[in-house]
């Protein structure tokens, strides 16, 4: 048996099925679903869906065959859609996951999957991403017929802003709607749901928000890290800290040496803006982030010591805006050293 890891996730049950249900209420008459890429946005996919699952979600979003396999055997009532859609040397695989469904995204997807007997499938509509799926303005020119889609889908690319194309974009979708019969339609993300009903059709698809990453009101944080301290020191006044000697004590100061770095996704972008916390008392970083260990000033912590636990500060908006990064890559940048503690 392991022994625990000198660095963990404290992951809220709580908050993640509150979130959803938020989100669901806000979704209106429609079905609220869950995205769940990226292995759970860092969290853990399993476990992710377990969870929201036993809350009354039903649908689930994942982007490649590697991870709809890691999800396998899926529940009886849950269905998972592969968004990256469907190459030939997958169709084995799709045709064996029960309880997953390819999104397929072009016109040669479409023909592989009916010529190889069809049955369920999701269909992604391209309406001004250029990203994935079919442009809006080709579908008049495909037959789709034999063809069962049980949810058709389009992505907004600026959900998060008042910007046009939202509403051009569902202008387009609304037209793909008329035109492509398909069990449900789906097209806002987590910003998209707050655009209103308009954007709700059948089934919403909240990715971020679920797990605290969309600003709103109603919506927790879901994740903490926390890490155990490795080393107390003092610096004297004059000593450098860390590579390149990026900060100078003032004064004598005492440091700790924490066990996380960039290769557990606390990234350089931390260096000398992040914080660590101690019973509620903040610790800022001082000097680089290296690849493992993270150097704080705790001279306001007299009586931590090495061995104990502190929390790293992840507020998403707070720690996108120290870092450079987005509340995306904050979390699925959570490498796979840290234990995941669900509570």
């Amino acid at each position: 048996m392991a022994p625990p890891a000198p660095l963990r996730l404290r992951i809220d049950t709580q908050a993640l099925t509150d979130n959803w249900r938020w989100l669901a209420r806000k979704s209106g008459a429609a079905a609220c679903g869950a995205a769940i890429k990226a292995d759970g946005y860092g969290l853990g996919a399993r476990q992710v869906m377990a969870k929201l699952a036993e809350a009354g979600c039903r649908h689930f979003f994942v982007a490649t065959w590697n991870e709809a396999l890691a999800l396998a055997p899926i529940p009886d009532g849950l269905t998972v859609s592969v968004l990256h859609g469907l190459m030939p040397d997958q169709m084995a695989f799709a045709r064996s996951v029960a309880g997953a469904r390819p999104v397929l995204c072009s016109a040669a997807q479409v023909a592989l999957w009916r010529d190889a007997g069809g049955g369920a499938c999701d269909v992604m509509v391209d309406t001004g991403m250029n990203r994935l799926g079919i442009d809006y303005r080709e579908i008049a020119q495909l037959s789709w017929d034999d063809l069962h889609i049980a949810t058709l889908l389009s992505h907004l690319a600026c959900a998060d802003e008042d910007h046009p194309l939202n509403e051009a974009q569902r202008v387009r979708f609304d037209a793909a709607r008329a035109a492509i019969p398909a069990d449900r339609y789906s097209l806002a993300n987590s910003a998209g749901i707050l655009l209103g009903e308009g954007y709700h059709h059948d089934l919403t698809r909240p990715g971020i928000a679920l797990y605290g990453g969309l600003p709103a009101e109603g919506l927790r944080q879901v994740v903490v890290p926390q890490v155990r301290v490795l080393q107390r020191r003092r610096a004297r006044a004059g000593d450098t800290v860390g590579y390149s000697a990026t900060f100078q004590a003032p004064h004598d100061t005492e440091l700790a040496t924490l066990n996380v770095g960039y290769a557990d996704g606390y990234l350089r972008g931390f260096s000398g803006r992040g914080v660590a916390i101690a019973d509620g008392v903040e610790l800022p970083v001082v000097g680089r982030v290296s690849m493992d260990l993270l150097i704080v000033d705790v001279s306001a912590a007299p009586d931590l010591r090495e061995g104990d636990w502190v929390d790293i500060d992840y507020d998403l908006a707070r720690a996108a805006q120290q870092s450079g990064l987005s509340p995306y890559e904050l979390l699925t940048g959570l490498g796979r050293r840290y234990d995941r503690i669900w509570v």
